[in-house]
């Protein structure tokens, strides 16, 4: 019930595996990052050099929005984020081929408390049961927050995977 700025609902806090969601307002949300892309692409962009990174509600947002794009990207990296639907939701069905080949980063830290390192451990299962390749990099003792550890790793994960415009 609280009132805060954010890209969507969220229904509770701490956020677990099972807490509910809130799919239409995520959809409006992903609405508006697609727009986003649409315009770099338009701009000349290669969608191999698109990638989405958030951090809690924007980890999720960036997770349904880099599946639900039509194309493959460069990458989706979740930081301290949850999978914002389930394995009933529609949004499964709107996955195309080609979003399950971008690849995803997910890192969590293990003493989360608002996004709870279980709501992060049970996202690359579910992805690889959906044949999404997710890698998963634990950070002990990690809060809810990024460390310059995960940061250099996204970094050179990114850079592994941008093509070079010539």
């Amino acid at each position: 019930g609280a009132e805060m700025p954010s890209w969507f609902d969220i229904p509770e806090i701490p956020v677990t595996a099972n807490s509910p969601v809130d799919e239409n307002s995520l959809l409006k949300a992903v609405q508006n990052v697609h727009s986003m892309i649409d315009k770099e692409l338009a701009a000349g962009t290669d969608p191999k050099n698109v990638f989405l990174c958030g951090f809690s509600q924007g980890g999720a947002l960036t997770l349904a929005s880099t599946l639900l794009y039509p194309k493959t990207l460069g990458g989706g990296a979740v930081f301290s984020g949850w999978v914002p639907f389930n394995s009933t939701s529609s949004i499964i069905e709107q996955i195309t081929a080609e979003a399950k080949r971008t690849p995803i980063l997910w890192s969590h830290g293990t003493a989360d408390g608002t996004v709870l390192f279980e709501a992060g451990q049970a996202g690359p299962p579910f992805l690889q049961g959906l044949g999404i390749n997710c890698e998963f990099k634990a950070y002990p003792g990690l809060g809810h927050s990024i460390n310059n550890q995960e940061l250099k790793h996204v970094e050179s994960w990114i850079n592994s995977r941008l093509q070079s415009s010539s």
